[in-house]
């Protein structure tokens, strides 16, 4: 788990082919390691990956093609900056919100404006993931737990403040560019919930208005 508070700029130094596979090779930066043991978990723009080497200057990981397909990790190459955060422990502040690691999907920034010293983001996310992004709620993008400006449909508003700028890989974003998209767990263990034992049910359409009005969340028009 992590907060989405990112803790250094690393920066990617290898990514090598294994078996139809990769094993990915990161300049961890000032993030201190000296805590990290192999099997550890470090965020890499949002992507939970597990330590198998500590090199001196950071560590190695191995990504699965799970990951490489549901992610932006392919679009990596050697010098690319990360966001990095190590997992959190009991005694961590938890400034950001609870993060798994685990990326729903692929966002794609459809604008950047400037607003006072802030910069506003246009996000446009999977479809599938629109009913998890509500207005003032929270987002993870790139490792970075942020709040929900505005909903219009599948995209969404970011403002981010200069401290976020400089301190993450977003102020490099431009309208084009590609982002790992966490939604928030609660709104995904809700939607699971809700459904009862139908979600136990092989092919289940998941939560749907007629299903919504069988457990009196609706009254039927």
């Amino acid at each position: 788990m992590f907060t989405g508070i990112i803790q250094a700029i690393g920066h990617v130094q290898s990514l090598e082919s294994r078996g139809g596979d990769l094993r990915l090779t990161i300049d961890s930066g000032n993030l201190e390691l000296d805590d990290v043991a192999l099997g550890d978990s470090i965020a890499t723009n949002g992507i939970c990956l597990t330590v198998i080497d500590l090199t001196g200057q950071g560590f190695k990981a191995d990504v699965s093609r799970e990951t490489i397909n549901l992610t932006t990790l392919h679009k990596l190459k050697a010098g690319s900056p990360v966001n990095l955060e190590k997992a959190l422990t009991l005694n961590t502040r938890l400034g950001g919100h609870l993060v798994s690691g685990h990326v729903d999907g692929v966002g794609e920034i459809v604008s950047r404006s400037d607003d006072a010293r802030s910069i506003r983001f246009s996000v446009a996310a999977p479809k599938e993931l629109a009913k998890y992004i509500a207005h003032k709620g929270s987002i993870c993008v790139d490792g970075v737990s942020l709040t929900v400006n505005g909903v219009n449909g599948a995209q969404f508003e970011l403002n981010l403040v200069p401290h976020t700028l400089q301190e993450t890989i977003m102020d490099g974003y431009q309208a084009g560019t590609q982002v790992n998209l966490e939604v928030d767990l609660i709104a995904r263990y809700l939607e699971r919930l809700m459904m009862g034992e139908a979600a136990a049910e092989m092919n289940t359409a998941g939560v749907t208005e007629a299903l919504l009005m069988e457990r009196g969340f609706i009254k039927g028009r």
